[in-house]
């Protein structure tokens, strides 16, 4: 975010009033590459990307891509949108790439259908140039992100009816006061300064981990601690008296994180006592005071696939581990045992069963002596089924200082629906896996508060930090490895096929979410690869 001061005196260009060619270019290059999901992030991208031209190198689109974030797509997308050569205004449909390219720095397209937000984007001409976004992408993208969501190039250019959006004029602002309350004003800045908010900041304090080791005899131990899940639109809300409330996740599910707003309910109660429609505004530095973290775990493990999990406590999260590892005792613990810290959720993604599915790997992986022991690079291979059905299969090769070089990953989703969509879920979620085991974490207080309030002092993974990301979809029913093979030869063997061939739901089987066991699987890959250090994140600093 600029503050407004910062630019007194001088012209500000938002995507709407970009050259008319150059949106046309870049929405199509987005929309053909899977570039944007969510699209909160998307419009002051292309913003940014507009002077370097038509297909710049990557090392330039990286280092511009330093000024933003984004959660959903994990970059690589991003960077191949920027650097191609599509051309917008084409007679014939926009192509799509589907990923991992078969030669030269760009991937082959093939030809998909209408874009299904057409007549809805801010561009009336970016609109009806641009294909490559069906019915069915919006389906696929509704089963990754877990809630209704929309694709196409309204999304791309902003327009995917976030809550903060859509609120009438006239509204009451109120904003968390810090003491369980709400401050009001007739603006955001009004309800602020109200509350007495100030900019949060990076704490530079080290990290705590808030759970011991269980005692034992082990083969393995692992360490996690506080993660944001750092979704880019901070929770917004808002409700007319005797109305149902705007809930926050407007377009995408926020990765579980905004299950447990308060924000709705707080706009309705508002504007029920105020007798006038009320917008609830979170900043920042109260999605990460306020909003659930993935609940930390302690661990020990023998390679026979036995061992003990502790984890922090929240609803639901003892099951999700029992699900996928009956073998591991299960110990929650929460603030009577003397754990202090942020709210947790069972919610977050795949919370719970992936640290039990990653624990199961990595010890698999030290009973075949599959555990790099030296310096130089190093492999990892993990295969994951997420309880919904759906497969992954990762092979990650890190270099000699065990950062991760590369990254291929095969998914089995059942009806793919839109290869395209899934290609994007796929690598934002190996990109959410490598920062989680490499980078990501916040500082929380002995009081339990959250220190680390600002979005670059989460550890999420920069463009220019994030390897090459190369995804095949496989066939057949997803939860089945079928003849397939390791993600290693399926990555190399190049397309995914094309859109048209998708098959059908009878063939493929139904449509699964497929995401969530490639987050799994790469992180276990990547620590693996990493020769299983103790404690997460393994290589902090890096990226802040």
């Amino acid at each position: 975010m600029t503050p407004l001061r910062r630019v007194a005196g001088r012209s500000v260009t938002t995507a709407e009033g970009l050259d008319p060619e150059v949106a046309d270019r870049l929405v199509s290059a987005f929309v053909t590459h899977g570039a944007s999901q969510c699209g909160f992030c998307t419009p002051g991208i292309l913003c940014r990307l507009a002077p370097l031209g038509p297909a710049p190198a990557r090392a330039q689109v990286e280092t511009a891509l330093l000024a933003h974030l984004c959660r959903c797509t994990g970059w690589r997308t991003i960077v191949d949108a920027a650097c191609s050569p599509v051309v917008a205004g084409a007679d014939d449909a926009t192509p799509v790439f589907v990923y991992p390219p078969t030669g030269g720095d760009n991937p082959t397209p093939v030809d998909a259908g209408a874009d299904d937000a057409a007549g809805t984007s801010p561009s009336a001409t970016a609109t009806t140039r641009v294909a490559g976004a069906s019915s069915a992408a919006g389906r696929r993208a509704s089963i990754e992100g877990g809630t209704p969501q929309r694709t196409g190039a309204s999304v791309v250019l902003g327009g995917g009816g976030f809550a903060d959006d859509t609120a009438p004029l006239g509204c009451l602002v109120a904003v968390p006061d810090g003491y369980g309350g709400w401050a009001l004003g007739d603006s955001v800045a009004e309800a602020r300064a109200a509350a007495g908010q100030i900019p949060g900041r990076r704490s530079g304090q080290q990290l705590r981990y808030p759970l011991e080791v269980p005692p034992g005899d082990w083969d393995l131990t692992w360490q996690t601690t506080w993660v944001e899940p750092a979704y880019l639109e901070p929770d917004s809300s808002w409700c007319v008296p005797g109305g149902e409330p705007a809930h926050p996740a407007g377009n995408g599910g926020a990765f579980g994180g905004k299950v447990a707003s308060t924000a709705p309910a707080a706009a309705r109660e508002l504007a029920d006592r105020y007798g006038k429609p009320v917008r609830v505004v979170f900043s920042r530095e109260d999605v990460v005071r306020y909003g659930p973290k993935r609940p930390p775990v302690a661990a020990g493990g023998r390679v026979d696939g036995t061992g003990v999990i502790r984890v922090v406590a929240a609803p639901g999260i003892v099951e999700a581990i029992r699900r996928v590892a009956p073998g591991v005792e299960v110990i929650a613990v929460d603030g009577i045992a003397g754990v202090t810290g942020p709210p947790v959720s069972a919610g977050i993604r795949a919370a719970g069963w992936s640290e039990a599915a990653i624990l199961l790997a990595a010890l698999g992986a030290l009973a075949g002596g599959r555990v790099p022991s030296g310096p130089g690079d190093a492999v990892g291979t993990a295969a994951v089924t997420d309880p919904g059905g759906g497969r992954a299969e990762a092979v990650v090769t890190v270099d000699a200082a065990g950062w991760p070089a590369l990254v291929e990953t095969a998914v089995w989703c059942g009806d793919p629906l839109d290869e395209t969509v899934v290609c994007s879920y796929a690598t934002g979620a190996a990109h959410m896996a490598l920062g989680w085991v490499c980078s990501e974490a916040i500082a929380v207080g002995a009081d339990g508060r959250a220190e680390d309030l600002t979005v670059r002092s989460f550890g999420v993974l920069r463009a220019r930090d994030t390897p090459p990301i190369r995804v095949r979809i496989e066939r057949g029913r997803a939860g089945a490895a079928g003849s397939a093979g390791s993600a290693g030869s399926a990555a190399a063997a190049g397309s995914a096929g094309s859109a048209g061939s998708a098959g059908s739901a009878g063939s493929a089987g139904d449509p699964v979410r497929g995401s969530d066991a490639v987050f799994a699987a790469v992180a276990a890959a990547t620590w693996i690869a990493q020769g299983l250090p103790p404690r997460w994140p393994t290589r902090r600093g890096r990226t802040t």
